[in-house]
């Protein structure tokens, strides 16, 4: 098989770049050391504990500079009342999770339970629940400069410093949220739970509920177990994780391991000849996923294999049901190295710059294997779930053309094809029914997030619906830059596409706060849909539920996140799940990058997981880390 041209000094395929352990990731503008997601900060004067000055820019998750008037971006332009009081217990606001939309699969059937192993626990055996420091800790505030404040907002600001030195003690706000109901689509292991639609306001009526996740009798949520990260000498990584009805399933080292979902207990373990490199965020009915993993372990002399080897999952058993590989067309070819893989029904498909190979899920046989044309065309990556779609590309690497074409996955024959822009290098697959697909159109977005359009096509006959502009300064979804299905913070359903707008200044004295806002997937307009998060905290899309949508709100410096329902009628908010405020629970919680995390909640229950590791450097030896952490409601 003629080999397609390797450009020279081909950025990785993985997008993430992973800051090494223990040292912080680059923040926004007036982001507090510990009160955003983000690896902690060096301690201000006078340590941690010590009271603080608000800093400029006040507190709260950092943002680019808001809309003239502070107009949220694009949605209806009069204010909109406070709602709850302060001390209530959350402020009102939602990709990755169970089986659904960007995240990890969520089966419905039962009995996914194995009896534990006896023996001594792998580097992953839980730890047991943080206990909370009680009340009264200090929480680590911090903040970093950036924004020009007006001379009202200075005298606002120094007027609330005055009256917080003459009382001795600090003022914190809070409003209660209230909101709808908000259940799941994941037990169908689809790609994104999404459903046809036009979108707008006209045809509401058949838009929201349906979904399966249910309000908890009291949403307080309480810490759980606790995986520590474990050691590695270099930069690997550890992508994957999934939940079932009895466990927790996470990507370890050479090794794939299932954890009780309460205790944190392991369930079972599948030994692998190497490390994972790729996983599926979609899982079958009957909780069958598919994994990419190196065909050797990892030495000092030679730190990386090759990512050769491909094989089925079952999560209810905790078996590995085969593995295979392919070669290249020629003889002699060596075996085909893949990026990614995704999951379609009962076709496995695996891409990358070798090509790629698709396998029946059941027996691993080969169902067909593209071959790299004349043009040097192949196809980069996958998306999968309720259809499969290639990503093809074709050309050179200074000018590379790229096509989305829906596949039929028995076959890999092209059923449609849509044609990219030009100036478009990688293309992201957001949902394969609907279809939309993301890009970064002749690198405008500027802010590595890979996306400055998305692009709402018909599987059907390839033609373009819609285009619809994703101004990088106003929306935070992300994509990457070289994976096709690695999109996070945004979700499709109900014909539209949900994004999370980028933190902007709230109505409170100090931090900032955000919007998810929607745009019609027909017409590729935004709709007047609009949920806020709340003074303080800034959130965005999990993934559907049904006809809603669950989103996780990251906390402010001195509460914990949250999780809620937004009906995708009302835009009514539900909280779901309101984590500790504990400092050091709170410190663990915003220790995973919101950008690079895998984040799972389903069922009461919410998973925090590194999808890279690396070796901790000589200041960080002493910093607490780990590799996933739960929090749980029952």
């Amino acid at each position: 098989m003629t080999q397609p041209p390797q450009p020279p000094q081909q950025p990785p395929q993985h997008p993430q770049q992973p800051q090494p352990q223990g040292q912080p990731p680059q923040q926004q503008p007036n982001e507090p050391p510990q009160g955003a997601f983000g690896a902690p900060q060096e301690p201000p004067p006078g340590g941690f504990g010590a009271p603080q000055d608000p800093p400029p820019g006040g507190y709260g998750y950092g943002a680019p500079t808001p809309p003239a008037q502070g107009v949220p971006y694009g949605y209806p332009q009069t204010p909109q009342p406070p709602q709850g009081a302060p001390g209530g217990p959350v402020a009102p606001g939602v990709p990755g999770a169970p089986g659904v939309q960007p995240g990890y699969g969520y089966p419905a059937q039962p009995g996914y339970g194995y009896p534990g192993q006896p023996g001594q626990p792998p580097y992953g055996y839980a730890t047991q629940p943080m206990q909370p420091q009680g009340p009264g800790a200090t929480p680590s505030g911090g903040g970093g400069g950036g924004k020009k404040l007006s001379a009202q907002t200075q005298i606002i600001i120094a007027a609330a410093v005055a009256v917080v030195l003459i009382i001795g003690g600090g003022i914190w706000f809070s409003s209660s949220s209230s909101g709808g109901d908000g259940k799941g689509d994941e037990a169908k292991g689809t790609s994104s739970g999404t459903t046809e639609g036009t979108g707008g306001k006209d045809s509401d009526k058949g838009i929201g509920g349906g979904g399966t996740e249910e309000v908890p009798s009291n949403t307080k949520s309480k810490a759980g177990f606790q995986l520590p990260t474990p050691k590695v000498t270099d930069v690997t990584g550890v992508s994957g994780s999934w939940i079932t009805d009895t466990a927790y399933v996470k990507t370890g080292i050479n090794q794939i391991v299932a954890y009780d979902l309460d205790k944190g207990t392991q369930l079972w373990s599948v030994p692998l000849p190497g490390q994972v490199c790729a996983a599926s965020r979609h899982v079958t009915e009957d909780g069958r996923t598919a994994v990419a993993f190196e065909a050797a372990k990892r030495t000092t002399a030679d730190k990386y294999q090759s990512c050769t080897e491909i094989g089925a999952l079952d999560l209810k058993t905790g078996k590995l049901l085969w593995t295979k590989s392919v070669t290249g067309s020629n003889a002699g070819d060596e075996k085909v190295r893949f990026d990614e893989i995704t999951l379609s029904g009962t076709t496995v498909a695996a891409g990358g710059t070798d090509g790629g190979a698709a396998f029946d899920l059941a027996t691993g046989e080969v169902r067909w294997k593209p071959e790299v044309s004349a043009e040097g065309c192949y196809d980069m990556g996958y998306g999968g779930g309720a259809g499969l779609v290639a990503a093809r590309k074709c050309g050179s690497y200074d000018d590379p053309q790229i096509s989305i074409e829906t596949l039929n996955p028995l076959t890999g024959a092209p059923v449609s094809s849509f044609k990219m822009p030009a100036g478009v290098a990688y293309a992201s697959v957001v949902s394969t029914d609907p279809l939309v697909v993301a890009a970064d159109v002749g690198d405008t977005a500027g802010d590595g997030s890979g996306i400055s359009d998305f692009f709402s096509i018909d599987r059907k006959t390839g033609k373009l619906i819609a285009k619809i502009p994703a101004d990088a300064d106003k929306y935070a979804a992300r994509c990457g830059s070289t994976e096709v299905e690695a999109c996070q913070k945004l979700a499709v359903g109900n014909g539209r596409l949900y994004l999370p707008t980028e933190g902007h200044e709230g109505g409170g004295e100090y931090g900032d706060t955000n919007e998810i806002v929607s745009f019609d997937l027909a017409t590729g307009k935004n709709t007047s849909d609009r949920a806020d998060a709340g003074d303080r905290y800034t959130m965005f899309p999990l993934r559907m539920d049904g006809g809603n949508i669950i989103a996780y709100k990251v906390p402010p410096y001195d509460k914990g996140g949250q999780i809620v329902s937004i009906d995708g009628a009302s835009f009514k908010e539900t909280v779901l799940m309101d984590n500790p405020a504990d400092e050091a629970i709170r410190d663990m919680e915003t220790s995973f990058s919101a950008d690079y995390a895998e984040i799972l909640y389903g069922g009461g229950r919410l998973f925090l997981s590194e999808t890279m590791l690396s070796k901790p450097s000589t200041s960080a030896l002493d910093d607490k880390s780990w590799l996933a952490v739960s929090f749980s409601t029952k």
